[in-house]
């Protein structure tokens, strides 16, 4: 049975907009655990955009499941993540100007420097994934660096314009699942997935986990965050077993 990690990054964003306390992401990753998730992420960007160094100390305490702590390679992150101990570190690339992560980190060409970072956090005890664009190139490095999981980057797939490189895409993951699979990783998905193009990946059992979170945050907006979460869950869940015709239907 797959896993669901909901990311609550842009129940931050909201509260950022204002300058104020409110909507704290804790309160959502306790309504996400209450629905049946199975982990918490959190992007503690080094611009501070939304999650703040005080969610994530938080979340530390509260979380029940997984806290998966998103992460730049940088001294700053490598320096918090021994001080906090998130149960799982993923490493993602970081630019100041986008406005969210636009693709999977370049491990094959900084290897010995990715090899590094994942070999001081997981000495600190602290799993680490790494996350990739579906390539060989890239998912054979990962192997090298030591990192135990990889999350595939799904954008790119996600943001198809057409059907025909919609399935180039897919066939791009599935074949990257496979691969990393065979090689002994343990594989995840994110990144712009919500009820609909979600439901091609369920039938590869190569893919254990998915992170998803805004489409999650802005259904949210309409039914609840249990709901959200809940209609998210009962998707991820099928795979493995069967996969599934539709989403369910959008109740408000």
């Amino acid at each position: 049975m797959a896993r669901l990690s909901v990311n609550v990054d842009h129940v931050a964003t909201l509260r950022q907009a204002r300058g104020i306390d409110e909507p704290d992401p804790v309160w959502a990753a306790v309504l996400a655990e209450k629905a049946g998730a199975d982990g918490i992420i959190v992007h503690l960007r080094e611009d501070r955009r939304h999650i703040q160094d005080r969610d994530l100390r938080v979340l530390k305490q509260v979380v029940k499941g997984k806290l998966n702590m998103e992460m730049a390679a940088t001294e700053e992150m490598i320096t918090i993540a021994g001080q906090v101990g998130p149960d799982l570190c993923t490493l993602v690339p970081e630019k100041r100007q986008e406005l969210t992560t636009e693709g999977g980190l370049e491990v094959a060409g900084s290897l010995d420097k990715i090899t590094d970072v994942v070999g001081r956090l997981q000495g600190a005890g602290i799993v680490v994934s790494l996350f990739i664009d579906p390539s060989s190139e890239q998912i054979k490095a990962a192997h090298q660096s030591g990192a135990r999981v990889v999350e595939l980057h799904t954008g790119t797939y996600c943001d198809a314009k057409d059907e025909e490189a919609r399935q180039r895409h897919l066939q791009a993951l599935e074949d990257a699942a496979r691969l990393a699979h065979r090689l002994g990783l343990e594989v995840a998905a994110g990144h712009g997935l919500n009820l609909t193009n979600v439901l091609p990946l369920l039938s590869m059992p190569e893919i254990v986990e998915y992170s998803i979170g805004h489409s999650i945050v802005a259904r949210a907006v309409f039914v609840g965050f249990e709901q959200a979460v809940g209609e998210m869950l009962a998707l991820v869940r099928t795979a493995a077993t069967e996969r599934p015709a539709e989403p369910p239907k959008r109740r408000l």
